[in-house]
C-alpha cells in the first residue's frame, strides 16, 4: 500500500493535468475513500498549494493560480522535454542566466537512469551554430511588454539606443518577435511618430499606460523586425540591381539582410553592412546577372573573387 505522502503527491499530479476532478473520480484513481481525498486536499492547503473546491452537481477540486509555483510533477518524457528546451534556449541566447538554476533543479530530481541518458545526449550532441551569450533581458520586462501587446495597451518605457543615448517614450506594442538570439518589440513610437523596433534588452524600465489602440490591418511583426534590422544604419550602403525574381533573391538574401525594390524586370537590393567581404559570395550564389550601383569597393571585391574562382578552375 502506498504511503499517504505518495498519494498526496499523486493527487497533486492529477490536479496538474488541468480541469475539475470530482471527489469520486479522485477517490477511484487514488484507491481511497472520498473522506480521505478531502484530507489529502487539506494537506495540500497546508503546503500553500492553491486547490479550489468547486461546488455543484459537477463540482470537485481544481488547481487555482497561486502566489508561487507549487511542486511540479512531471513524467520522464515531460522532464526531458523541459530540460532540452532549457538547454537549447540557453545555447541560442534566448533564455537568461536563470536557466542555469532551473536546469540544475530539474536535473537533480531526475531518476538516475534517465539522468545518465540525458547526460550522454548533451555530451555527444553537436550544434551547427556557435553558442550565444545569455541575454540580460529581465523576465519582468519581457512579460510586461508581451501582456501589453496582447491586451492592446500602450507602455511607457525608458530606452537606451545603440549609440548610448537614453530616452523616454510611449509605445503602442504591436508585437514581440524573437530573432537570432534576441527579443524585439515593434510598434508605434510616440517620440518619432513612426513604427519602430526596439531591442527588449535595451529597455530600462517599463510600465503599462492607460488607453487602448488598434493594430494596423495586415501588420506582420516578424516582417517588420526583419526589415528594420536590414535597414539599420551601417558603415556601407550597398545597392545592387539583380535580374531575378524576388523569390530567387530571397533564397540567398533574406529580409534580415536586404530590402528589395522592383524596377521593371530587375530588382534593386539594398544592403546596409559593416563589412563588404561577405557580399560577393552571396551575389555569386545567386547565379543571376547583376549590376553594382554602389559602393565602388564592392566592385573591386567581386572582381577579386571572380579572379580567384577563375584561377581555381584553371588549376
Amino acid at each position: 500500500m502506498a504511503r499517504p505522502i505518495a498519494r498526496v503527491l499523486a493527487l497533486l499530479e492529477i490536479l496538474q493535468g488541468g480541469g475539475t476532478r470530482t471527489v469520486a473520480e479522485l477517490a477511484a484513481r487514488l484507491e481511497v475513500d472520498e473522506r480521505t481525498v478531502r484530507r489529502y486536499v487539506d494537506h495540500l492547503h497546508d503546503l500553500d498549494i492553491p486547490v479550489r473546491a468547486i461546488r455543484g452537481r459537477h463540482g470537485g477540486y481544481r488547481l487555482a493560480p497561486g502566489y508561487r509555483m507549487p511542486p511540479l510533477m512531471l513524467t520522464d518524457d515531460e522532464a526531458l522535454a523541459v530540460l532540452l528546451g532549457l538547454v537549447t534556449g540557453r545555447r541560442a541566447g534566448m533564455i537568461s542566466t536563470a536557466a542555469e538554476s532551473a536546469i540544475a533543479k530539474v536535473r537533480r530530481v531526475l531518476p538516475d537512469a534517465l539522468g545518465r541518458r540525458l547526460d550522454a545526449l548533451l555530451e555527444i550532441a553537436d550544434f551547427t551554430t556557435p553558442p550565444r551569450s545569455a541575454l540580460t533581458t529581465e523576465a519582468a520586462t519581457l512579460l510586461t511588454v508581451a501582456e501589453a501587446a496582447r491586451n492592446r495597451r500602450p507602455v511607457e518605457l525608458g530606452y537606451t539606443a545603440g549609440h548610448g543615448g537614453d530616452s523616454r517614450r510611449v509605445v503602442h506594442p504591436y508585437g514581440i518577435v524573437a530573432h537570432s538570439g534576441r527579443w524585439y518589440l515593434t510598434g508605434f513610437d510616440s517620440a518619432s511618430g513612426e513604427v519602430r523596433t526596439f531591442r527588449v534588452d535595451r529597455i530600462r524600465g517599463v510600465a503599462t499606460s492607460t488607453g487602448t489602440f488598434d493594430v494596423p490591418t495586415g501588420f506582420a511583426p516578424a516582417e517588420q523586425v526583419l526589415t528594420a534590422i536590414a535597414e539599420a544604419p551601417h558603415r556601407h550602403e550597398v545597392s545592387v540591381r539583380i535580374q531575378a525574381t524576388p523569390e530567387q533573391i530571397r533564397a540567398v538574401l533574406p529580409p534580415s539582410i536586404a530590402a528589395l525594390e522592383q524596377t521593371d524586370s530587375w530588382v534593386r537590393a539594398r544592403i546596409r553592412a559593416q563589412e563588404l567581404d561577405w557580399i560577393p559570395p552571396l551575389l555569386a550564389a545567386l547565379d543571376r546577372p547583376f549590376v553594382i550601383e554602389q559602393p565602388d569597393a564592392l566592385r573591386d571585391l567581386v572582381r577579386a573573387l571572380a579572379s580567384r574562382l577563375a584561377g581555381h578552375a584553371g588549376e
